[in-house]
């Protein structure tokens, strides 16, 4: 982790190439875990058991067949009721893939890209001009670390002003060129440190909205996990607005709108069931246009299976925005926006 302070400014960060990381082990600790996943777990660790036992002497081969249609089936069940407060959980998943490993199956030439210019990198952000299937794109996303060192440096995904600012250059210089823009959202909300608002985080924020609404070429936006806040939506004025299955997409956590509502971490549950925050509530709000659904289980337990479905659905709106001539791309951006949200008026 770098030792310098945000007290020392990084002006034009130099560009370097870089490789997304290499695949992340297998989530087995018990910490990792959730409770109502646990039974399943479970019995997969016995399946395992047996097979590390069968051998020529030894054949458990139709108490192993026994076993595996019993985990499917309880998996299942388990995950076909699933309350709001549950799916929050998931989007949380210590063992959720983030970005950079959607990043790693996703892209190919990734060349990532440092620095605001005016003040210095941020690492909660990560773009990089990269090769989607046909396309030449600019992926940008909050990436979060896997333990305490990668989640000081990280910052918990929590981007700072300068992160967002990082975001709006590499936004604009994308569509210079012409490339469509891949965002990944997985974060808690913005950087709610006195730093950061002594920098601007409000103004920052505002300005990467902005300037997404007006950019004309294809924007696709992923919420593959948490997606917090303001923070959140500073990568989130796209043309197709996705969500994995078991993420969410909120104004404020639960644990927060039931701290301010009823002061009691009691109704954190409650919270989560009002804020509809689930992809299938933001579906029907007409927030999200399209639920990617995950591996059996949770995006933590197949990567490669639920980022392959997540590489059809951007071929699929990728493919149809590029159809579209780009002032026709940014009214239907505009349009789409203003669409969202209806009231009815009664009268008192």
């Amino acid at each position: 982790m770098s030792t310098e302070t945000l007290d020392t400014p990084i002006v034009a960060a130099t560009p370097v190439v870089a490789e997304p990381p290499p695949p992340r082990p297998e989530p087995l600790s018990d910490r990792m875990i959730l409770e109502f996943e646990r039974p399943v777990v479970e019995l997969e660790r016995k399946l395992d058991e047996l097979r590390a036992l069968s051998s020529e002497t030894v054949d458990f081969s139709n108490e192993i067949r026994r076993l595996e249609q019993k985990a499917r089936k309880l998996q299942k069940e388990v995950f076909a009721d699933l309350t709001p407060q549950q799916k929050v959980q998931l989007s949380r998943h210590p063992g959720r893939p983030y970005m950079l490993d959607y990043a790693r199956l996703l892209c190919e030439d990734w060349f990532e890209l440092h620095g605001d210019r005016s003040f210095r990198d941020d690492p909660a952000i990560v773009g990089a001009m990269a090769r989607f299937d046909e396309w030449e794109v600019l992926v940008l996303g909050h990436q979060k670390g896997r333990n305490t060192k990668e989640n000081l440096h990280r910052n918990f995904g929590m981007a700072r002003p300068e992160g967002y600012r990082k975001a709006t250059r590499l936004m604009r210089m994308a569509a210079r060129f012409g490339r469509p823009i891949l965002c990944f959202i997985d974060t808690p909300g913005a950087y709610p440190g006195l730093g950061a608002e002594e920098r601007g985080q409000a103004e920052a924020i505002a300005k990467a909205l902005q300037v997404m609404a007006s950019l004309d070429v294809p924007i696709i936006s992923v919420v593959i996990g948490e997606g917090g806040s303001g923070g959140a939506l500073a990568l989130g004025v796209a043309d197709r607005v996705l969500m994995l299955e078991y993420s969410i997409y909120s104004v404020i956590s639960p644990e927060g709108c039931a701290s301010i509502l009823w002061r009691a971490p009691s109704k954190v549950p409650e919270a989560a069931a009002q804020l509809k925050l689930t992809a299938q509530d933001l579906v029907g709000l007409k927030v999200c246009d399209e639920i990617i659904p995950e591996a059996p289980g949770g995006a933590h337990r197949d990567l490669a299976v639920t980022a392959a479905k997540v590489r059809m659905a951007i071929k699929r709106h990728l493919r149809e925005l590029s159809a579209l001539p780009p002032a026709e791309l940014v009214e239907r951006r505009y349009q789409k926006f203003r669409a969202i949200g209806a009231f009815i008026d009664t009268a008192t």
